[in-house]
């Protein structure tokens, strides 16, 4: 059966709304906020309002009923504006509350959900650490039972929302016992903000992402409830391994959306940018690396649609996931290189989306799962190991 990835109805109706939103709203503000290191508070005001946070949760909760291709339709229209205001809904969603949401308890939920739904708390999700960044299963920070508490001990980086005015928690994974073989059990935890102990550093100072919160996070006989259990104590290592899976379709159409946006400032300059007499976009050249650029674009779009329609289906989706990662990310970084390319030297000047887009598009081969781990993950779904 072929397969359709055009939009419902509702799917295309959100679209046009976000892709309103973008221009209208994002487009005038983020190029100051940006060059600031500044966060985008009054957007993400906005974004929560509109329903944005809670795109793919059940409106029990506060969320909006709607599914994963949802959220992904989404993360494309912001991020072909801006990637700083993109991932900071892409990780308020797929890391922070959506662990709750997967894992959690109807108490947790309740208490947690509606909050984050709405935007009002941002939630951020503690995996990585200063010697742990592919190796998720080195995992040294440990939670030790004390009572009918937890006792949080080590430290995490690289944690996108966790220092925000409106950061609510941080769930982290950490060793909580060990298997017979000697292997750590971990588990995820929920560590509200201003709990003793809990300590988070000042922003990195980063190539891009710029509008977009990343701090290094310390926890010092940090101690919470054990009911701040979220799922099953030794199973944080296999939900986290989910929660993984699913953030590589929200980045992966993070990644279109950069990439349709390079393509859409680069048809649009090379129609105004005259040189010789003509506008550049009259030469073969330009025009066959915009249709490369374009080309790119129109199949990382598929690639993610179909990972997400497996999702939503209840379909297997781990293979399709990482294609659709790992293929996107890297039309990301083409398509930001060429567009820079044909905006010459004013690309290469900061009040030019294009210049923002490059400087944003290389974490994407990083961040939630590097390019080597996507084809590692895809080699082992074609029965290979080692």
């Amino acid at each position: 059966m072929a397969l359709d990835h055009r939009l419902t109805p509702e799917h295309e109706e959100l679209r046009r709304t976000v892709e309103a939103f973008a221009h209208d709203v994002v487009a005038p503000k983020i190029g100051d906020l940006y060059e600031r290191h500044e966060f985008p508070y009054e957007i993400v005001r906005e974004m929560g309002r509109m329903g944005l946070f809670g795109l793919p949760f059940p409106e029990e909760y506060g969320g909006m009923g709607g599914d994963y291709l949802a959220l992904g339709i989404a993360l494309e229209e912001l991020a072909r504006v801006d990637s700083s205001v993109a991932i900071t809904l892409e990780a308020g969603v797929s890391l922070g509350a959506m662990p709750i949401h997967l894992f959690g308890t109807e108490e947790q939920k309740r208490e947690w959900l509606p909050k984050m739904c709405s935007g009002e708390v941002l939630g951020a999700f503690g995996l990585t650490e200063p010697d742990g960044g592919s190796d998720a299963g080195g995992t040294r920070t440990t939670a030790v039972k004390d009572g009918d508490e937890w006792v949080i001990n080590g430290s995490k980086c690289f944690i996108t929302n966790s220092g925000t005015d409106i950061t609510g928690l941080v769930t982290v994974t950490a060793v909580t016992g060990r298997k017979a073989d000697g292997r750590p059990e971990i588990s995820s935890i929920i560590v509200p903000s201003g709990t003793p102990g809990f300590t988070v550093a000042a922003p990195y100072s980063k190539v891009g992402w710029n509008s977009s919160d990343t701090r290094e996070l310390s926890f010092s006989d940090v101690r919470v409830p054990l009911s701040n259990l979220v799922g099953q104590e030794g199973r944080g290592y296999a939900q986290f391994l989910r929660i993984l899976d699913e953030g590589r379709i929200a980045i992966s159409a993070l990644a279109t959306g950069l990439a349709q946006g390079c393509v859409d400032e680069s048809v649009k300059y090379a129609k105004e940018r005259r040189a010789f007499g003509r506008p550049i976009g009259d030469n073969q050249a330009i025009q066959f690396k915009l249709a490369d650029m374009e080309t790119r674009a129109h199949m990382a779009r598929i690639g993610w649609r179909d990972a997400a329609s497996r999702l939503v289906a209840g379909e297997p989706f781990k293979k399709e996931a990482a294609i659709a990662k790992l293929y996107s990310s890297t039309v990301a970084v083409d398509n930001a290189r060429d567009a820079t390319q044909i905006h010459g030297g004013y690309g290469f000047m900061n009040e030019y989306p294009v210049a923002r887009m490059w400087r944003d598009s290389k974490i994407l081969e990083i961040g939630e799962g590097t390019s080597e781990v996507q084809r590692m993950l895809i080699a082992r779904e074609l029965g290979f190991t080692g």
